[in-house]
């Protein structure tokens, strides 16, 4: 669970007491509602009746499903700390977690702004070292690394990030792996550099092939910048060529016409 600022203690102490759930059930559920970005939640505690989820606007969905109480209870509690999430900033301590280097000086960034912008928050994981930041954010499914002071944000996907290293040097690169194993950042979508979106190419779309055509007078009208492929192509002609003439939209003469035409191009 993160470890929350004396102000967060407090207004947990206070959650707890207005709901009538232990302190320790109270963080539990924080922490699920921080994961889900304030607007969902998934939990498994006992005093919640143990598996379940929550979600913004009145879902909620417990292992006791015939417990309609504690469901209010539930939806109650969860709506206000997604509520707090949303209104208080300083709940979680930031830099709790220190990693020391061979001088003792502590390698992670001190508690302050939120050098990866203000679009994410609360990361599960965070640290930085030898000028190099990164902040993992599993429920956005982002990655932040902040290099020589350039931020830079990307999408990683299906990545469930769950080990970080970094080798030693001024610089050094970081190394993720997941559970496809060791990650190469270069492969992940970048969504944006210092705060910049960055314009993802769009795959060219083909353009859909144009049937043949008939004018208002019946006559039968291919495209005439469309290349026919092979005899399949002539033959499906042929077989509307038919259709439109059983049907009276082309006369003996045009049909005839057009159906010694195509047979000329085999």
């Amino acid at each position: 669970m993160r470890p929350l600022t004396p102000s967060g203690q407090q207004a947990i102490s206070q959650i707890a007491q207005r709901h009538g759930f232990s302190v320790e059930a109270v963080t539990a559920m924080l922490d699920a509602v921080i994961n889900g970005n304030g607007s969902m939640a998934q939990f498994s505690h006992p005093e919640f009746g143990g598996s379940g989820q929550w979600m913004s606007g009145g879902m909620t969905m417990l292992s006791d499903m015939f417990n309609n109480y504690l469901k209010g209870r539930v939806d109650q509690l969860c709506a206000e700390l997604a509520g707090l999430v949303a209104s208080q900033a300083d709940l979680i301590q930031r830099g709790n977690s220190q990693a020391q280097g061979q001088d003792g000086a502590s390698l992670f960034a001190p508690p302050g702004p939120d050098w990866w912008g203000p679009e994410l928050r609360w990361p599960d994981s965070s640290g930085a070292q030898n000028g190099v930041r990164y902040a993992y954010f599993s429920q956005a499914h982002r990655l932040a690394i902040e290099v020589n002071g350039q931020v830079t944000i990307y999408d990683t996907l299906d990545h469930q990030i769950g080990g970080i290293s970094q080798q030693q040097g001024y610089g050094g690169s970081l190394s993720f792996n997941s559970q496809y194993g060791l990650i190469d950042i270069n492969r992940l979508p970048i969504l944006s550099i210092d705060g910049q979106l960055q314009a993802t190419p769009a795959a060219p779309v083909a353009a859909a092939p144009q049937p043949p055509l008939a004018s208002d007078f019946g006559t039968l009208q291919p495209p005439p910048a469309r290349p026919i492929a092979g005899e399949s192509d002539i033959f499906t002609l042929i077989e509307r060529l038919a259709e439109l003439h059983q049907r009276g939209l082309l006369s003996d003469q045009e049909y005839g016409s057009k159906k010694t035409e195509l047979l000329s191009r085999l």
